[in-house]
């Protein structure tokens, strides 16, 4: 089976779990390590499963490793926040199949609400920490991690990036490893909690790292490359490749097995070089351990603390430390690309949800999830937003204060419902908050790219299962008012709304239209507007449809006249819906030859 393919990081990490044995995988979708679990469900002899938060996929990966098999947990750098109560504990109590936690750090934003870095939780938890530079070292290291994890009795993290998790390289892929289940084996002392037996597993955990700071200083994980010796390099992960493509000359020291950190072998590289130089993206995780024990290094003096490095910003720092000089203009213009901001899409059935919340006045608590773009102009209804499930209880707090004056509601999605939010509602509940719930049933993980979860009735391996019934469940969580609606029927979607603000009480409206997206249009035939009646009042770019846009033509007070991409157009006619002047309708209700824009 020996053979290169091409992969990404993501690809290269589920084939990596494949061939070193791994029997159980969960996760919970999200950016950039998503399509880990997504590649596993496709391999054999692997259970693969999405669970409603990372705390649950950990569990029940804790669950597995202490049954015998090799274990891979999957999330995203936020979702480790989720998962952080097991996880430091699970440091404790040790494994027994290999338990490798995966966590997709996200440098720069691109779909994420904040920029940490997860390096801190290896030594936060006290577990070994690797960090791979390319696909291969995606597929290498898992079966490393795992030897690791089994050797030494612990969870390990292997921290990827955005950059890592979706970069192709060519990966040597090997033979499939068959690793037995060997079942579980009680042992209370170990496995269980408690003060008593806890006291003495945290000085299991003290005594377990210092054999892994030996490990690290013998490991070939880390490596020296050697170059000129002016300039010795320290860096990991990503950020080990931009500093190489910047200056390929300079001596490397490349971590792989980043914590604990081989610090006596770093010394002797040290000791090489004339000086040392960090390069590394986020925060000075390794600069901050190397001056802690008096290693001379320096690293945020020349390389940004925010937001992801690159070759040139790496170029630039080099510069700045006086090891490059600037490179002479080539005299070529910059090319400006087009900003696309990101919107609803086309047919999207937040889009009347959040304009009737607009037009009410309503302050709105928002969640992650697509439904967070109404942020965005032109609708601006979404109000605040701080992690999965925190929407509900920062309604539910301003409720409680009478901290608003206006109409308060709570937006969140169906997974993210399912994720958090129930413990919401339990408060509201149980405290008695006056507070509106809007749940907005995509039917789908819609976001991360349409996966499976509770309430779709299908498994990650497809197979069929119990869909969580939403009006079931929040009314046995102790909610008397639950009403479903469809939100494609604006003047009800209004109205009802409307009538939830003049009840007491903790209220639950649930939208149920699935995402555009999944699985395909919701009309067949899309809208076109009639030039000749219309006035350009803009009240149909108020919604922020991507389908409309200007046309170029005006009216005769010189307005502007909209025209729909019937490309684009997906038939909702929430724009049909609000029009004044009833000048937009379904392209087969037109009359041969009237007057359309195009």
């Amino acid at each position: 089976m020996n053979q290169k393919i091409l992969l990404s990081g993501n690809e290269a990490v589920a084939q990596g779990a494949r061939a070193a044995g791994v029997g159980f995988a969960s996760a919970y979708p999200g950016t950039p390590s998503t399509e880990i679990l997504e590649n596993i469900a496709k391999l054999p002899d692997i259970h693969a499963q999405w669970s409603p938060n990372e705390k649950v996929a950990f569990e029940v990966g804790i669950g597995a490793s202490l049954g015998g098999a090799r274990t891979i947990v999957c999330m995203k750098h936020v979702g480790v926040n989720v998962a952080a109560d097991p996880l430091m504990t699970l440091a404790y109590t040790g494994i027994k199949g290999g338990f490798v936690l995966v966590s997709a750090d996200d440098p720069e934003m691109h779909s994420s609400q904040n920029e940490q870095d997860n390096r801190t939780y290896a030594k936060f938890a006290k577990i070994p920490m690797l960090e791979p530079s390319d696909s291969q070292e995606c597929y290498d290291f898992m079966g490393e991690a795992l030897e690791i994890s089994e050797r030494f009795d612990t969870p390990v993290l292997l921290r990827m990036t955005t950059r890592i998790s979706h970069s192709m390289t060519a990966v040597n892929i090997k033979e499939w490893q068959a690793v037995e289940v060997t079942g579980f084996e009680k042992d209370i002392d170990k496995y269980v909690m408690m003060p008593n037996f806890a006291r003495p597993r945290h000085q299991v955990i003290l005594k377990r790292l210092e054999r892994l700071q030996k490990f690290s200083e013998e490991t070939s994980l880390n490596r020296i490359e050697w170059g000129d010796k002016k300039i010795g390099v320290i860096s990991s992960g990503v950020s080990y490749q931009h500093a190489r493509e910047a200056f390929p000359e300079a001596s490397f020291f490349k971590l792989g097995f980043s914590y604990p950190m081989p610090l006596k072998k770093i010394a002797g590289f040290t000791d090489k070089v004339e000086k040392l130089i960090v390069v590394e993206e986020l925060e000075p995780f390794i600069e901050d351990a190397l001056k802690n024990v008096g290693i001379p290094c320096e690293g945020k003096k020349y390389f940004p603390i925010y937001g992801e490095l690159n070759p040139s910003l790496a170029e630039k720092g080099f510069m700045e430390a006086g090891f490059l000089t600037a490179i002479p203009d080539d005299g070529a213009e910059p090319v400006e690309v087009l900003p696309r901001p990101p919107v609803l899409c086309p047919g999207c059935s937040h889009r009347s949800v959040f304009y009737a919340l607009k037009r009410m006045g309503a302050h709105v608590f928002g969640d992650i999830g697509c439904y967070t773009m109404a942020a965005l102009p032109p609708l601006e209804a979404l109000h605040a937003c701080v992690c999965m499930g925190a929407s509900i209880g920062m309604a539910t707090g301003i409720s409680q204060v009478q901290g608003s004056k206006r109409p308060v509601f709570a937006v969140i999605g169906d997974s993210t419902f399912l994720h958090s939010g129930i413990t919401g509602v339990l408060d509201a509940v149980y405290n008695k908050a006056n507070v509106t719930i809007l749940i907005l049933d995509n039917r789908i993980t819609a976001m991360t790219g349409g996966q499976q979860h509770p309430a779709t009735g299908k498994t990650l391996m497809g197979e069929d299962t119990k869909a969580v019934d939403f009006v079931a469940l929040t009314k046995a969580l102790g909610v008397e008012y639950v009403e479903e609606f469809d939100p494609y029927d604006y003047p009800k979607t209004q109205e009802i709304l409307k009538s939830a603000t003049k009840r007491e009480g903790v209220k639950i409206l649930i939208t149920t239209r699935p995402c555009m997206l999944f699985p395909g249009k919701i009309k067949d035939e899309s809208y076109r507007i009639l030039a000749a009646d219309c006035n350009g009042c803009g009240v149909c770019f108020k919604i922020g449809c991507p389908a409309i846009s200007k046309s170029g033509d005006v009216t005769d007070k010189n307005l502007a006249v909209p025209v729909i991409d019937e490309t684009l157009c997906t038939g909702c006619d929430l724009c049909a819906e609000i029009c004044p002047v009833d000048c937009i309708f379904p392209v087969s209700e037109l009359q041969k030859g009237e007057e359309v824009t195009s």
